[in-house]
């Protein structure tokens, strides 16, 4: 009976081992909590942009392949030293570009914050339901593409079919001013 042969695993075997799963952990982790870390960075001023893209994911991705091509090139390719340094080198600017189109490409499929009552003052909008004065009534407006009925106020009656401007908000609705009731009676004053 012998002693027990130690098994020795190279340094750059470890390095590269260490790298691939810590680029790929944190790049993981980075893919689910991309808003907390992305703020958490941006708190401590290292949020930096690259094409729109944060940086993060683009140094977790180029580390997580450096280690997986270094290992790749150790255990596969039989290679060491600089040259397995090299095919991780190679490999990590391709996970690199990888992480930043495909993270580019979230962040484009990401939708743009919803429109504000108040971006609808000084639009046109339609009476549904007739808006008796100091009360409420509804209204259609169209905005990003769809058509949506907001509750309506007026300092005077508004039958239904008018058309109106909205001219304010009220809590959830808007206040509206009928133009076509204005425009006759300063004509009126006029003559």
């Amino acid at each position: 009976m012998g002693r027990p042969r130690m098994i020795t695993i190279p340094v750059e075997d470890w390095v590269f081992a260490v790298s691939a799963l810590v680029g790929g952990v944190l790049l993981l982790i980075t893919v689910v909590f991309d808003d907390v870390i992305g703020g958490i960075l941006d708190g401590i001023g290292l949020g930096v942009d690259i094409a729109g893209t944060s940086i993060t994911p683009i140094l977790l991705g180029f580390i997580g392949m450096f280690g997986a091509g270094g290992l790749f090139a150790t255990q596969v390719m039989d290679l060491h030293g600089a040259q397995a340094a090299l095919v991780g080198l190679v490999a990590g600017g391709g996970g690199a570009a990888l992480a930043g189109v495909l993270f580019s490409v979230l962040r484009r499929t990401e939708s743009a914050d919803p429109f504000k009552i108040a971006d609808l003052v000084g639009g046109p909008a339609y009476v549904s339901v007739g808006i008796p004065a100091g009360r409420y009534g509804s209204v259609l407006v169209k905005a990003e593409g769809q058509t949506h009925e907001f509750s309506a106020t007026a300092d005077h009656d508004i039958p239904v079919g008018r058309n109106v401007t909205i001219i304010g908000t009220a809590g959830t609705g808007v206040i509206v001013r009928d133009d076509s009731a204005a425009a006759p009676a300063v004509t009126g004053q006029e003559g």
